[in-house]
């Protein structure tokens, strides 16, 4: 991003705010910029839970214009949010989903075209453990209610009849976390709104600064609600493979002519439209866009009119290519039903499989990328099959079912062991080894 012509004060700030869906403390940052001192530091986190998907670009597409406006990102993979999130996964387990994480998002930066070098990336455990930060966790659980914590975390953290503490200790980490990462302002969702209004008002009280906070609009899942890790149908894992993508594609809900709740069209203002302009500016700043290391594919077609930013290729018995310069374009001729669903999902589908294709040659080439991924998302333990039960011509007692059960038929054929019930008890006495395991 260095290769980017200087910018005044007022084209960084624009930058960092623009196709944002609200800004908290904006002031606060343009004084920064104004003294021009120091750079903006930001900060950006997500908790590893479940399988990133491509949602994420959403956010990573922004973290392009703040590194062009010379604000200092830090990642943070917050892993001790990850285990307390209603215990969604071990710690251990967590641990394996930061490394997995850290190297699908760097692939994902990659493919988009922004470089890495200047991210700073901060596991949550490297000082959320510390003796200062569990005082000052100490000190705010001292000056907040139940309803406060629940009602930050209302929009992020699972809510249920009775909660456990760890989810209501998470509203309250998370604004530490501006104080500990050291940084002016917060980038995250819309529906982290409610906890950075908790920041803003709780970290006074303890003595430390008001922060600024950004704020990126959700991207409507392919079945219209929220794109979520828990629900597969929703969204797209980063290594889909370009068939799955398709077929979710195919799947989305895109009706004729509708333009609310569309999880395709929303894809295309808040992912793949920035990506375009991005690149479109890159190409203007004399950059050889094409020639990044682990960049995509181009979503313009051979052929186009130069001002193209997104095309959607179809066969000439069909009417041809499509070109379109600006979201907007898209959008009037899908609302005045000049483009159908299917070109549009099948245009998106190109573009998304174009983005993921290096982050998947990444997967594929890399074997610490691959091993991560493999433990972070082990393939759940198979189903257990009942054997049919057999008429047995004695008295003797048949085998358990299970470990245990193994265990027995194992002893059963050994002459070491007379009968059947001594096997079976060795089996049990295994499967209570293994249980404390």
């Amino acid at each position: 991003m260095s290769s980017f012509p200087k910018l005044s004060v007022d084209e960084r700030f624009n930058l960092i705010t623009r196709d944002l869906a609200e800004v908290l403390g904006g002031d606060s940052l343009k004084a920064i910029l104004e003294k021009d001192e120091r750079p903006i530091k930001m900060y950006w986190g997500t908790a590893p839970t479940g399988r990133p998907h491509i949602a994420y670009l959403v956010a990573l597409t922004k973290i392009a214009d703040f590194l062009r406006a010379g604000v200092e990102v830090k990642m943070l993979f917050a892993d001790i949010h990850a285990f307390l999130d209603n215990l969604k996964a071990p710690i251990e387990l967590v641990r394996h989903r930061v490394e997995y994480y850290r190297h699908v998002l760097v692939a994902a930066l990659h493919s988009i075209g922004v470089p890495t070098e200047r991210l700073i990336f901060v596991v949550g455990s490297s000082y959320q453990l510390s003796e200062a930060y569990a005082m000052d966790n100490f000190r705010l659980c001292a000056s907040i209610t139940e309803n406060d914590a629940k009602r930050a975390g209302a929009e992020v953290v699972k809510q249920v009849a009775s909660p456990l503490l760890s989810g209501l200790m998470y509203p309250g980490m998370q604004a530490l976390d501006e104080q500990y990462l050291d940084v002016d302002v917060q980038f995250g969702g819309v529906d982290q709104r409610k906890i950075f209004i908790f920041a803003e008002t709780h970290l006074p009280k303890l003595g430390y600064a008001k922060r600024a906070h950004l704020m990126n609009a959700m991207v409507p899942g392919l079945k219209g609600a929220k794109m979520s890790a828990s629900d597969a149908s929703s969204k797209i894992d980063f290594l889909d493979s370009p068939s799955e993508v398709k077929k979710k594609l195919k799947d989305a809900a895109c009706i004729e002519g509708v333009v609310e709740e569309n999880g395709v069209l929303a894809f295309i203002r808040a992912v793949l439209m920035p990506i375009a302009r991005l690149r479109k500016e890159q190409q203007a700043s004399g950059i050889d866009v094409f020639s990044q290391h682990g960049i995509s594919k181009s979503f313009v077609a051979q052929g186009a009119p130069e001002s193209t930013m997104f095309s959607i290729q179809r066969p000439e018995k069909y009417g041809g290519n499509l070109h379109y310069d600006s979201y907007e374009s898209i959008e009037k001729d899908f609302a005045e039903k000049k483009l159908h669903p299917l070109d549009l999902k099948n245009g998106v589908a190109d573009a998304i499989n174009a983005l993921l294709e290096p982050i998947q040659a990444a997967w594929k080439s890399d074997p610490a990328f691959n091993k991560a991924e493999q433990d972070a998302y082990p393939p759940p333990p198979g189903k257990v099959v009942k054997a049919k039960k057999e008429k047995k011509a004695n008295n003797q007692k048949a085998p358990a079912e299970g470990l245990a059960g193994a265990e027995a038929k194992k002893a059963q054929s050994s002459e070491a062991n007379a009968t059947f019930v001594e096997a079976a008890e060795k089996g049990i006495e295994k499967l209570d080894i293994a249980s404390t395991q």
